[in-house]
């Protein structure tokens, strides 16, 4: 990140054209009714001191009635719920927490730029994986939608890793920053829903992506109650809450009006159609799908044409 940081910087002084996809950042911010919270409640005199330092309880429910209407899961908001200053902060408390110094931390490969910096801070060992059923480790990284390649997860893959944890005594991250970004008609699919998920791993949600509040730094941890309050426990030393408009904010956004989602999906959907189309020169969806059944000859070995 600091290297394409300071490439982006260089452009930028000598006036080359660059366009930085080095970070994630939402052109369209959050619905207007986010950002109406977040004024009231900056506005009240009563919200300037320390929020609770393991966040605001409503919050917490807020999060898991969206679980639980969107995605199948039903969470304890109290045990089984985290609130975190952003999915990438817990990637980090993740990797601390669940692994011993030394201990081999699995992650996809190619994958997001700062998986390998939480197993550094942790003091761990990087392995990488194709296939994860062959691999030994403290913990293992998944993310589906994927960061950078888009690949969503194949059917089965979630409860392949829940029997490989279970096996191994190893714990389970699944990062599920785009989560809502779905496309071709698919629907979301938490790896929380899977029989036995919670018993061995956790999964972070951001509300960065969905709700276009990247810059906000609000995200939660969901899923072993175990893990969940040993980050808490970590959070408690490091942080002093996170300011409770933020929070309120939040909630604003998990329970009221949902459209915003669907469009800033379809955004997304209509920019990647357009994108294929210009490269690849012909239709995209029609090029998903040749795509897709060529990675599946691959991957069982089919003759290819």
């Amino acid at each position: 990140m600091a290297l394409l940081a300071r490439v982006s910087a260089a452009a930028a002084a000598t006036g080359e054209p660059l366009v930085d996809l080095g970070r994630g950042n939402p052109e369209v911010g959050p619905p207007g009714h986010v950002v109406e919270a977040l004024q009231r409640s900056a506005a009240r005199p009563d919200v300037h001191g320390y929020a609770p330092f393991t966040g605001l309880p409503e919050l917490k429910e807020a999060i898991a009635a969206r679980y639980r209407e969107v995605y199948g899961v039903a969470l304890d908001p109290m045990r089984e719920v985290a609130i975190v200053p952003g999915s990438k902060t817990a990637l980090m408390e993740f990797a601390v927490v669940a692994v011993e110094r030394g201990e081999t931390i699995v992650l996809p490969d190619p994958g997001y730029a700062d998986y390998p910096s939480a197993v550094a801070l942790a003091g761990a060992t990087r392995a990488s994986f194709t296939d994860f059923e062959s691999a030994q480790g403290g913990a293992l990284y998944l993310n589906y939608p994927s960061n950078p390649t888009a690949a969503c997860a194949p059917a089965g893959l979630f409860a392949d890793a829940v029997r490989w944890a279970e096996g191994t005594g190893a714990w389970v991250l699944h990062d599920f920053a785009y989560g809502d970004l779905v496309f071709d008609g698919r629907r979301p699919e938490s790896f929380l829903a899977v029989d036995g998920a919670r018993e061995i791993g956790v999964e972070l949600f951001s509300m960065s992506k969905s709700y276009g509040m990247a810059g906000w730094r609000l995200g939660f941890v969901l899923g072993n109650a175990e893990l969940v309050s040993r980050i808490e426990e970590l959070q408690d030393h490091v942080f002093a809450g996170i300011f409770r408009p933020v929070q309120e904010a939040g909630i604003a956004a998990l329970t009221g009006p949902q459209e915003s989602v669907e469009e800033r999906r379809a955004t997304y959907e209509r920019r990647r159609d357009r994108a294929l189309a210009a490269l690849i020169g012909v239709d995209a969806p029609r090029t998903l799908e040749r795509l897709a059944i060529v990675r599946f000859a691959v991957r069982h070995g089919a003759p290819r044409r």
